[in-house]
């Protein structure tokens, strides 16, 4: 028989605990925030639908993405036991610098739609944080903007080759002249990829009021507040705003775009230059071979070429292919800590991180970016104490399992292109 008693008014007490109620409204939706799939759906609440689906969406069928972050889901992990590792050292050497952890700020585009604090608070964040920050050629502050904000941290350009060489040229001189150490040379866009959520839902820029936006924006005063109360949105490369972004990026964009072009600019960058967008094995030993200081296996968070190969699954044969003193970087799908211990594993130097971000900056600002940056922090820290590993440089392949869902058929009679039938 259980022995009752009348419940003692003190031990109750001890054992109910008030917490004190949070009076800052942001501080208290990004304190509930556990993951960055928590920080996505805060985003999209406080988020007009073009703009949250610009963030959010991908090209065509959005299959890429998808893949891309089932890919990561798609793993299995395998500890080693009595093996402490109380001190976990996250931070690496990447490009000649260093960073406080594996990972670093992607570049986005039009990042002040999302929230008008827009790049700041993402190079602000990247600098308390001792992580890269990389700026968009389509990004809404300047290069020197950017400088200012994160004037002793690493800063990285992404470098799109346009229609008119010399705005991109140009481009290049001001990121070199600001400090900017590294130079991602992107090449996955010689058109914009078909974002259809962007023309269904008739997202331009600036945005364009309509019946539908306005009825949109109704629960959403906030982000309306921000916008219209705000500096003008400013492009680094761009004279004109208007249209939409698909043709924005059609007359930004070159599909002539060649290793001539990168020869050109590897001319000018004084800095290390990484080439964005590798997608085959082949690509990467010319580059490789063609000495530039490392790649980005990307497909550009599957917002170009749907169904393009997952930058994931690719991994492991880069590494092989290219051996171990290349610098090999990974982005598209990045969405928890343990996506990028898993990628270290297989052979990543380092990883980008893009939506994550951009979730993080429209739940909260600046506030919001810090969160995610801490989100994932702890998720790397974690997973590598649940390995038993105390640095980045102790992961290797052994540490994860890729799981088959998608299974190539045999290629047996298709002829493949091989790097020496590519001219460098």
């Amino acid at each position: 028989m259980v022995t009752r008693q009348v419940p003692n008014p003190v031990e109750l007490f001890e054992l109910m605990k008030f917490k004190k109620p949070e009076l800052n409204g942001r501080k208290r939706r990004l304190d509930s925030a556990l993951t960055i799939d928590d920080l996505r759906l805060i985003a999209k609440r406080r988020t007009p639908k073009a703009a949250f689906d610009y963030t959010d969406g991908a090209a065509e069928g959005e299959l890429s993405l998808t893949r891309a972050r089932q890919a990561f889901q798609d793993i299995e992990f395998h500890p080693g036991i009595l093996r402490p590792a109380p001190d976990v050292d996250t931070s690496v050497d990447i490009l000649g610098g260093p960073s406080a952890l594996p990972f670093g700020i992607a570049p986005t585009g039009f990042t002040r739609l999302m929230q008008t604090e827009g790049e700041e608070a993402g190079a602000g964040a990247a600098a308390a944080a001792g992580i890269p920050f990389t700026l968009s050629t389509l990004g809404t502050t300047s290069i020197e903007g950017v400088k200012a904000v994160n004037p002793h941290g690493r800063n990285w350009f992404q470098l799109y080759v346009m229609r008119d060489r010399e705005i991109s040229y140009e481009l290049t001189r001001r990121a070199a002249g600001a400090g900017f150490d590294t130079l991602h040379f992107t090449v996955d866009t010689p058109v914009a990829g078909a974002r259809l959520r962007d023309k269904r839902n008739g997202f331009s820029i600036p945005p364009q009021l309509t019946l539908g936006t306005i009825i949109n924006a109704i629960p959403r005063p906030w982000w309306w507040y921000d916008f219209l109360t705000t500096p003008k949105l400013e492009f680094a490369s761009l004279s004109t705003t208007g249209g939409t972004v698909g043709e924005l990026l059609d007359a930004a964009m070159d599909p002539t775009i060649s290793y001539d072009d990168l020869a050109v600019i590897r001319d000018i960058w004084p800095g290390k230059i990484v080439i964005k967008g590798v997608q085959a094995v082949e690509d990467a030993l010319t580059l490789r071979d063609a000495g530039v200081d490392g790649i980005v296996l990307s497909n550009h968070g599957g917002r170009q070429l749907d169904r393009a190969p997952i930058p994931f699954h690719l991994l492991p044969s880069v590494r092989s292919a290219v051996g171990d003193d290349f610098t090999v970087m990974i982005d598209t799908g990045i969405m928890n800590g343990a996506d990028i211990v898993a990628s270290v594993a297989l052979g990543a130097d380092f990883t980008l991180i893009g939506r994550a971000y951009l979730y993080g900056l429209m739940a909260g600002g600046r506030a919001g970016v810090d969160r995610t940056i801490d989100i994932l922090r702890s998720e790397i820290v974690r997973t590598m104490r649940l390995l038993g590993v105390s640095s980045l440089a102790e992961l290797e392949p052994g540490h994860v399992t890729q799981l088959q869902r998608l299974v190539p058929v045999s290629r047996r009679g298709v002829p493949r292109v091989r790097a020496a039938d590519v001219s460098a």
